[in-house]
């Protein structure tokens, strides 16, 4: 099932709260932060197959570098919380269990206005204040 929210403001400064449970059995999800389905300023994608986050960038269409993170502190059927804020260089990434992560805001805009979740979760919250 996918999640979308387009024409909202989520602006360099502010702060997203996503709260979603996995499914059981999941093998991935993806949350997207961007402009429109050409333009993912941020595609996370946790990996349950392989115990590992993968973050990229879409620009104009096509995938930039992916970058791994090997801490992987979701669970299998399980609710938990992220906490996003960004600048024009950098995404910050609250994962559920308190570690930190990073990813270069490689379109480097102070303003996105669509989010779109998609794969083995559901969406419970999501909030930007």
């Amino acid at each position: 099932m996918t999640f979308r929210v387009e024409n909202m403001s989520f602006k360099q400064g502010q702060e997203m709260t996503f709260t979603g449970k996995t499914k059981s059995g999941a093998s991935n999800f993806s949350i997207n932060i961007g402009h429109d389905n050409d333009n993912y300023a941020l595609h996370f994608n946790p990996r349950f197959s392989h115990g590992h986050i993968v973050c990229n960038s879409l620009s104009g269409g096509s995938w930039g570098d992916e970058l791994q993170e090997g801490h992987f502190p979701f669970q299998d059927g399980e609710q938990f919380k992220l906490v996003l804020n960004f600048t024009n260089e950098q995404f910050y990434i609250k994962l559920p269990d308190g570690h930190m992560m990073d990813f270069p805001n490689r379109l480097g805009d102070c303003k996105y206005n669509h989010i779109m979740v998609d794969g083995d979760v559901k969406v419970i919250s999501f909030k930007v204040k």
